[in-house]
């Protein structure tokens, strides 16, 4: 699992997936991350943990992700 910062809050994250846990042989299947990427259709995409995901309106866009740290996420 790699780590990463959540672009909304800025709280460390664990990505699934990736290099980071191609040794892990049965301890981690990679689906159990704590963060979703989330593209937008002007390309912009941004690491977002859960709650933050949760905060967003139905329709987000990137200013709504920026808005989430401005918020306290």
């Amino acid at each position: 699992m790699g780590k990463a910062f959540c672009d909304g809050c800025g709280r460390k994250v664990t990505v699934a997936g990736g290099v980071a846990n191609l040794w892990t042989f049965g301890e981690r299947d990679g689906s159990d991350g704590t963060a979703l990427s989330l593209e937008f259709e002007d390309g912009t995409t941004k690491l977002l943990c859960y709650p933050c995901i949760e905060a967003l309106p139905d329709e987000p866009e990137p200013a709504d992700v920026e808005a989430l740290g401005s918020e306290g996420g």
